[in-house]
């Protein structure tokens, strides 16, 4: 009986059969035959988490302009599913056509979030793969994986054959182009590795062997092929419009989280705030020009149907023609009855002239991401954003008919303090007073506290994270406080869950075996706070033998060797640590786009949005 048989059996029992059955508008159905490339593009997560992520359109589209390469979708099924599947003996399987992922030539995984971790293992368990790659044959697919994980994928590097940083668009193309001509020609696996290591942002983890002290902590790397690189520099492409975007995306057949038409500005961020990854893994900026987000979003827009357009990127209101592209983009969806979402504006920078015409197409929320409710703290981080931008923005608002405001604010920061706390209660306070005062009186702040987690190449990415029991003690702090606030509302993050993510976003090749441990417990879908298993992760750290106070809690020496050191995202060292010094002053550093700050991007291309390009014409000091 063949795959689709027992789905036919399978989906009349389980909650969500559309997750399973493929077949959506604009998905890619072809002819296969024996010399092409079958790609399975796995997101560890849900169907309508995965297919809310920009990046599997923008790649499923890429590799399947080639007619050699066919590329299918994967995702994580849900529990349900996987008790059926288990018991009518049906393996994990690729979305258009039905074939289980043991039959693929490529298996990918975008590493998104680290507690996604777990998924990996469980969907190659599903698909009848060794996990390891030391224990995989010629036979089995090759096994890679990308994503802004990937700068330290080091606990997961035991299960790749190999691992892409950077941008993904070409580098993707290389390595499945010569992964074609090896299937055709006998090629072996090794030799293919050692090709693969020319491709610009390739990692392959078996090159390389990662030395412990006598305590069982990272040392250095050893490495094994003399031809790799010493250490493997993210790939860059520097011209967005020379990057092909998709415009008739895959439409899902059930809601999925963003359903909507998407176009992504521009990459990159040159505000520099001291706790962001992405501002960091994703510099230099590079922008779409107006003509061609233009172009872009109409085309999505006809293709779709979608009723919502989005705005992609860390700061969209830091595109440099901001305001003119906001201003076209709303006559357009003005006239064709579709919302304008911008996303990821800032409060400094925020255009009252744009927010002034979506008054009056169909409004969306705001958010914005005041991260500190102190000034002191909201230096520390180098936000850059003072009180009386955040009460002349939200004047605006409130004065153009906006009832209601999502704050994203962060505890457990470095430096903080519970008079940190208590600044955010006042900025509640604060906000409501401002909103009473305009005559709003059903006026709602919505407050929306994550954990800060230290993570590899930011500023912060060797300081100590709270205890579990601290987050908790401030949520709970926070929640008393606001209690009584009419029209304020508090959600937070679960606090073991972000301290596992710690562990994982700073841990080696050791964790390897914790996590194949935790996937034996029955550790699955760690984001989703009804699949979290506290206890089963606890008894696999332990039984692993790892001290998870050393990646979490206490933090690291600042001259450390750092697992995740074979990888060069273009940002040094000496930058890092200066602004972590200046972060114990509470100094802050400009934008890059008025002065450059030497973060030493612009050694590899140009930086079109520095002040100044050459890091040798300035001198720095902290």
């Amino acid at each position: 009986m063949s795959v689709q048989e027992k789905l036919d059996k399978i989906l009349l029992r389980v909650e969500k059969p559309a997750r399973y059955i493929g077949g959506e508008p604009n998905s890619i159905l072809k002819e296969t035959d024996p010399s092409m490339l079958r790609w399975a593009f796995c997101f560890p997560d849900m169907y309508e988490i995965g297919m809310s992520f920009l990046g599997m359109q923008i790649l499923y589209f890429a590799l399947n302009k080639s007619d050699h390469i066919y590329c299918e979708r994967v995702f994580t099924p849900a529990k349900d599913m996987q008790a059926e599947m288990e018991k009518e003996g049906v393996p994990l399987f690729t979305l258009e056509t039905k074939t289980p992922l043991k039959e693929m030539d490529i298996v990918g995984f975008t590493l998104q979030y680290e507690l996604s971790y777990s998924n990996v293992l469980l969907m190659l368990k599903e698909a009848g793969i060794p996990l390891r790659a030391a224990e995989r044959t010629e036979k089995d697919p090759l096994i890679v994986a990308g994503g802004p994980c990937a700068f330290n994928s080091e606990p997961l590097a035991e299960f790749f054959d190999a691992i892409m940083v950077g941008d993904g668009e070409n580098q993707i193309i290389e390595l499945s182009e010569l992964a074609w001509k090896r299937k055709n020609s006998g090629q072996s696996k090794e030799d293919y590795l050692k090709e693969l290591v020319n491709v610009p942002g390739v990692y392959v983890p078996s090159f390389y062997k990662p030395i412990y002290d006598e305590k069982g902590r990272f040392k250095a790397f050893e490495k094994l092929y003399d031809k790799a690189p010493d250490r493997v520099l993210k790939c860059i492409e520097p011209d967005m419009d020379a990057l092909e975007f998709p415009t008739e995306h895959i439409i899902p057949l059930m809601d999925a989280v963003y359903d909507r038409a998407t176009v992504e500005i521009f990459r990159g961020c040159t505000r520099g705030c001291r706790f962001c990854q992405a501002g960091m893994l994703y510099r230099p900026v590079r922008e779409r020009s107006i003509d061609n987000i233009v172009k872009l979003a109409k085309e999505q827009l006809a293709s779709s149907g979608h009723g919502e357009l989005s705005l992609l990127s860390l700061s969209s209101s830091d595109y440099s023609q901001f305001n003119d592209l906001a201003m076209t983009l709303l006559d357009y969806c003005s006239a064709h009855n579709v919302s304008l979402s911008l996303p990821s504006l800032r409060l400094d920078n925020m255009g009252f002239k744009v927010m002034d015409a979506i008054q009056g197409a169909r409004k969306t929320g705001l958010t914005f991401a005041v991260e500190a409710g102190t000034q002191r703290l909201r230096d520390v981080i180098n936000k850059n954003v003072w009180e009386e931008d955040i009460f002349k923005a939200l004047g605006t608002a409130m004065d153009l008919g906006w009832n209601a405001v999502k704050l994203y604010l962060m505890i457990g920061l470095p430096t903080e303090t519970d008079e940190d706390l208590d600044g955010m209660v006042e900025l509640a306070k604060k906000i409501m007073d401002l909103a009473y005062s305009k005559g709003k009186r059903g006026f709602k702040v919505n407050l929306s506290v994550a954990n800060f987690v230290p993570k590899p190449y930011t500023s912060f990415q060797w300081v100590p994270q709270d205890t579990p029991e601290e987050f908790e003690r401030k949520h709970y702090y926070l929640k008393d406080h606001v209690r009584n606030i009419k029209g304020v509302t508090l959600h937070y993050h679960g606090s073991y869950e972000s301290h596992l993510e710690a562990i994982f976003a700073r841990g080696g090749r050791e964790l390897s075996k914790t996590l194949e441990l935790a996937v034996e417990k029955g550790c699955s879908f760690d984001s989703w706070t009804e699949g979290f298993k506290e206890d089963a992760w606890k008894e696999a750290l332990a039984e692993s033998g790892i001290d998870d106070n050393y990646y979490g809690l206490r933090g690291l020496e600042l001259d450390a060797p750092l697992p995740w050191s074979v990888i060069d995202a273009g940002i040094t060292e000496e930058f890092l640590l200066r602004e972590y010094k200046k972060s114990l002053k509470a100094q802050t550093t400009e934008d890059c786009r008025h002065y450059c700050n030497g973060c030493g991007i612009n050694r590899y291309v140009e930086c079109t949005q520095c002040g100044v390009l050459k890091d040798a014409e300035r001198t720095y000091s902290v």
